[in-house]
């Protein structure tokens, strides 16, 4: 018996699992957060000049929880910048105030964590780290991605080359030569290594955290199951959140935040 047909379509079926491979890889979303921030990486080192911006990336810190991990910190004269990268598609709906932001493809919706409060944790631990004002410290957040915001940002809060243009926006010093050199020496003194092990550390205290919060979560009164943390999308309460039975349909039981 002639195997030779069989043989050839094994061997053309082989040849696609790398395709398949590399395609998972670029729908993921651990390649689309090292792909946004590489590109802010290149834009920074593209647009600000090195004699008076310091780009430092991937800062892990050590927090009295566990760790914290910033994407971009830029120092300089004009003050630090603490860059929050996100790579998100879509409509982005959203204002300082609310604990999650709204992602639109299409008709589909789904949150998001606020970046600004997100990065306020990151700003707050690099001023205690750093002894900063709040005059000198400054929270950046950078969209990259095809995306477009359909509620008003403030200055902060930008598309792609946008964050370059609010950190030239600082022209008031506040900081001396001797100041920033030595801020980024503290930097690069107190952060954690840049390792795989560090990385993996810092997933598992963020799994634990979120664990944390399924732990702390309600339990039904009527069928007893978790909840879970919901948004409204329509009526009066658009926006607003609420606690619903984790076995809906079957349940419907709510409880207020």
């Amino acid at each position: 018996m002639d195997f030779t047909p069989l043989y050839t379509s094994l061997l053309s079926f082989w040849y696609f699992i790398p395709l398949f491979f590399c395609l998972a890889i670029l729908r993921s979303a651990w390649f689309k957060g090292v792909m946004g921030e590489f590109l802010v990486n290149v834009i920074a080192r593209w647009q600000l000049d090195k004699q008076h911006y310091h780009l430092i990336k991937n800062v892990t810190l050590p927090t009295e929880d566990g760790t914290t991990q910033i994407d971009h910190i830029i120092v300089s004269v004009y003050g630090v910048f603490v860059v929050e990268t996100k790579n998100i598609r879509g409509w982005i709906f959203g204002n300082p105030s609310q604990k999650n932001w709204t992602q639109q493809l299409y008709k589909h919706k789904y949150t998001f964590q606020n970046p600004l409060q997100q990065n306020h944790k990151h700003l707050k631990t690099l001023q205690a780290l750093l002894n900063l004002s709040d005059e000198q410290v400054f929270s950046v957040i950078v969209f990259i991605g095809d995306s477009d915001f359909k509620t008003p940002m403030p200055d902060n809060v930008t598309y792609g080359l946008g964050y370059v243009r609010y950190i030239k926006s600082k022209t008031n010093p506040v900081l001396n030569l001797a100041e920033k050199e030595n801020l980024i020496s503290q930097i690069e003194s107190g952060r954690l290594s840049p390792s795989l092990k560090t990385n993996r550390e810092h997933v598992a205290h963020v799994r634990q955290l979120v664990e944390r919060k399924l732990i702390d979560a309600p339990i039904c009164s009527r069928c007893g199951h978790k909840m879970v943390k919901r948004q409204s999308k329509k009526g009066d309460n658009a926006g607003q959140f609420f606690w619903g039975c984790s076995q809906y349909p079957k349940c419907r039981n709510i409880n207020t935040v």
